[in-house]
């Protein structure tokens, strides 16, 4: 109930190149029955003025360079670290700022009075970020960036062991994304819009969950008894 992580990752959207075009053209194109040939090479795509006419909430991103952009959605989790058990999850379309948000709005929206530790990585170190987390009755224990530009972390969160240990088991949030794109299959949308695909999200989460809590408590009926489940017969 005091240590947690948060951690995003790009979910692609259940939409093509091909329907990524001007916002004011609403003619499909013409040739090549219901696969038409397209040609965008050279042209300069932005959000703001072009969309997917398959999904207008997808946007054009890239976790990172040197990869290609796809139109994709973000979906993030909040997992408390002493069982590895997703407590918040949600999705949001993908920004620059999506995740350091997202980070803010599910530990705000945790239940206590008391504080609480959160582990993430170099992307939720900004100086907003870390204020609002602290605001919001958390301490950010966020890996630092230091890469051309000074830490909003300082010796006052890095001295404390706990810092270490936060940093060490936020890496264990990657299992649950690993599985979700595997055993969930949520590697790529099913579904169009945001408001479907969260709702994938969460389902999937729940899913992992049991299945989370089935390994903790064993198979025996006391270990479903300790965590509130019925003993499938």
């Amino acid at each position: 109930k005091e240590h947690f992580s948060v951690d995003g990752t790009v979910l692609e959207a259940w939409a093509s190149h091909k329907s990524y075009r001007p916002k004011d053209d609403e003619t499909p194109p013409k040739g090549g029955g219901r696969n038409p040939s397209v040609d965008f090479w050279g042209q300069k795509r932005k959000r703001d003025t072009h969309e997917s006419k398959t999904d207008p909430d997808a946007f054009m991103y890239r976790k990172s360079s040197g990869v290609a952009a796809k139109l994709s959605y973000l979906g993030h989790i909040l997992m408390e670290n002493r069982h590895g058990l997703v407590v918040n999850a949600q999705v949001t379309q993908a920004t620059g700022t999506a995740e350091r948000e997202a980070a803010i709005d599910m530990a705000s929206a945790l239940k206590g009075t008391h504080r609480v530790t959160l582990g993430a990585d170099k992307n939720y170190d900004t100086q907003d970020c870390v204020e609002d987390l602290r605001l919001a009755n958390v301490t950010p224990h966020v890996a630092q960036n230091t890469t051309n530009r000074s830490s909003a972390i300082d010796e006052r969160t890095t001295h404390h062991g706990g810092y270490a240990t936060s940093l060490k088991i936020r890496k264990r949030i990657e299992e649950c994304f690993g599985w979700l794109k595997t055993v969930g299959g949520l590697r790529k949308s099913r579904f169009v819009g945001r408001e479907k695909l969260e709702f994938q999200f969460v389902m999937s989460f729940a899913a992992f969950n049991l299945i989370r809590m089935r390994n903790l408590g064993g198979w025996n009926v006391e270990g479903y008894a300790a965590w509130g489940l019925v003993c499938p017969a």
